[in-house]
């Protein structure tokens, strides 16, 4: 297989086979694999029946799920495997798998020699647009609390706006403050965090993401980017505000869903990367389900 690097110029190619299958899972679209392709060194490959994800971290080399149409999985695993074997002479691990591959990929005898990992830091959060919009019901009577108190303490002060280009270098100064708040040199995650964060802002029109910011005085204090991913669902991937503003994190997502994502039916707001704050906090937004993810792994031979 020819490994090629991820760009905005290949946004078409991973479009084409994102479209073989429905997918929930973020990992499964051309933004989340370009934005966080430096951090894991991914590389894609094609051929006539599935995209390739492979990564090299750490010494360690391994794939994410296969982009193909269900019929195919079995066969794109078959060649994943040769790639490890035949190529790099290395066990194949296969990283964050949606329930429905594990199960093709089991019903067709694949993974009698893998071990099989549920991966819960890295489950999605999916949600009903309409409830993030309106906060609607006795579950989240809280929220709506802390959007009224949001609006009573910066009464006057506070205004929405779609993301465009001429506001994008106020988000990007924000970004730089908050990196600077948030220790981001010194926890690698974070760095790579922000790092990411700021290439979307550099790229935020080739990458036709839609965004939303939230000024008090004038300010930038938070600022939300993200996709639809397919016809009835639209990714978060990037939410960014200053705690010292209190309701600032409640405030832009329930005006960014309200002003962005009305004409969908379900929100994904991806993972809590197993932080117990933030966990805690997506729960609250009672979530409609999770989209489960796992890990394959081929067991060591002699």
């Amino acid at each position: 297989m020819e490994l090629q690097p991820i760009s905005p110029f290949v946004q078409h190619i991973f479009r084409k086979y994102e479209a073989m299958r429905p997918c929930f899972m973020s990992e499964g679209h051309f933004l989340n694999q370009f934005l966080w392709e430096n951090y894991y060194q991914t590389r894609f490959a094609t051929d006539d029946i599935a995209l390739y994800l492979f990564f090299q971290r750490k010494g360690e080399r391994g794939a994410f799920c296969p982009l193909c149409s269900v019929d195919d999985l079995p066969e794109a695993f078959h060649r994943m495997e040769q790639q490890f074997h035949e190529v790099w002479n290395c066990p194949m691990n296969v990283y964050l798998i949606d329930t429905l591959t594990k199960d093709v990929w089991q019903s067709a005898g694949l993974l009698s020699h893998y071990t099989l990992e549920s991966d819960r830091d890295s489950a999605d959060y999916i949600y009903e647009s309409e409830k993030l919009a309106t906060l609607s019901g006795k579950k989240l009577h809280g929220k709506r609390n802390h959007i009224n108190k949001f609006k009573a303490l910066y009464e006057d002060r506070w205004s929405y706006e779609v993301m465009t280009r001429d506001n994008v270098e106020d988000c990007f100064q924000m970004a730089l403050q908050w990196r600077d708040q948030n220790g981001c040199e010194e926890d690698p995650h974070k760095r790579s965090e922000i790092c990411v964060t700021m290439n979307a802002l550099r790229l935020f029109e080739e990458l036709e993401l839609r965004g939303g910011v939230l000024r008090v005085d004038g300010k930038v204090v938070a600022f939300t980017l993200g996709e639809p991913v397919c016809s009835d669902t639209f990714v978060v991937h990037i939410e960014k505000a200053f705690a010292e503003v209190e309701g600032a994190y409640s405030m832009i997502n329930q005006q960014f869903v309200e002003h962005e994502c009305r004409d969908f039916l379900y929100v994904n707001r991806e993972e809590d990367t197993g932080a117990e704050g933030l966990r805690k906090a997506k729960l609250s937004y009672r979530p409609v389900f999770l989209v489960e993810k796992g890990n394959v792994k081929e067991a060591e031979t002699e």
